[in-house]
């Protein structure tokens, strides 16, 4: 810009000092036609500088996103090609053979069937367990006070035999229930502590529990969920609009699922134009304005 602002003074110059003879052409003009341009330039490029300012240090910045199978396995499909063909988010960039991840995941669809079932059977066993368990207190709390019962007696009567008012059959008679309930006191003791522990051996069949369901299931589940996830991940789709460069895969090869070896990279269809420029210049810029660049 500056040269053709330069030349175009110029042809004024020669037309009017030279050309046409408009005005002499001594010292005094030829002093004023060189510090005319001396000054409207330099005032320019400061201008220029303050109000529009510009770099010759510009780059281009694309990320390039490298590509790693998740799982391993056998590739059966490479439908994108290395080259300048757009690859838009979201498409098939290659599969893996899914059948041995789709075996696993109908393997634990079966196993965690079974462990439900399991769960509910050992649920039941527990419900029935707590319920001898209520039985055996409620028979061990009826013997208890029969049994009370039979000592208070016991108790009556040899009192009235002391003293000559009561019956020694009787006293006999009140000793020998006594026994008999301390014998099914002792047996009910012994049949709280087989129902507790038969609970208990329920429990620890059961095992913990994890936000509403037993360990075991829990596991199960959690295994099946990643089995599905590894099943999916067969399939490996674009995350960006990209350009597929240093491809290295084919239909029969096989990956290893290893995060540092990339099979291929990604190169973002939309860059980045980054402008170096001094502090200084940057002062009366404002975000929003707009910018023009040549390459």
């Amino acid at each position: 810009m500056e040269a053709l602002l330069l030349g175009i003074y110029s042809f004024f110059v020669w037309l009017i000092f030279i050309k046409l003879k408009w005005l002499p052409w001594n010292i005094k003009t030829q002093v004023i036609v060189v510090i005319i341009p001396v000054v409207g330039m330099a005032a320019l490029i400061l201008l220029l500088n303050i109000f529009a300012p510009s770099s010759s240090d510009v780059r281009v910045y694309k990320y390039i996103v490298p590509i790693v199978s998740q799982v391993r396995g056998r590739v059966i499909e490479v439908p994108v090609e290395e080259g300048n063909r757009l690859v838009k988010k979201g498409e098939v960039l290659f599969k893996i053979d899914p059948e041995p991840y789709r075996l696993a995941v109908n393997q634990l669809q079966a196993q965690l069937a079974n462990a439900v079932a399991s769960q509910k059977e050992l649920q039941e066993s527990l419900n029935a367990a707590r319920g001898g368990v209520d039985q055996a207190n409620a028979r061990a709390r009826e013997v208890n006070a029969r049994l009370e019962l039979a000592r208070k007696r016991v108790e009556q009567n040899r009192e009235l035999v002391s003293t000559g008012a009561g019956n020694k059959f009787d006293l006999e008679q009140a000793e020998t229930n006594l026994a008999e309930l301390q014998g099914q006191a002792e047996a009910a003791r012994a049949a709280q502590v087989q129902a507790v522990a038969g609970e208990q051996q329920v429990r620890q069949k059961l095992g913990a529990n994890v936000n509403g369901e037993f360990a075991q299931v829990a596991q199960i589940r959690a295994q099946l969920e990643n089995a599905r996830w590894e099943l999916e991940q067969t399939v490996t789709l674009s995350p960006c609009d990209c350009y597929v460069v240093n491809l290295q895969l084919r239909p029969g090869a096989f990956v290893a699922g290893i995060p540092f070896n990339a099979v291929m990279s990604l190169v973002e269809a939309q860059g980045q134009v980054v402008a170096l420029f001094n502090q200084n210049e940057l002062h009366q810029i404002k975000p929003g304005n707009a910018a023009e660049f040549t390459l």
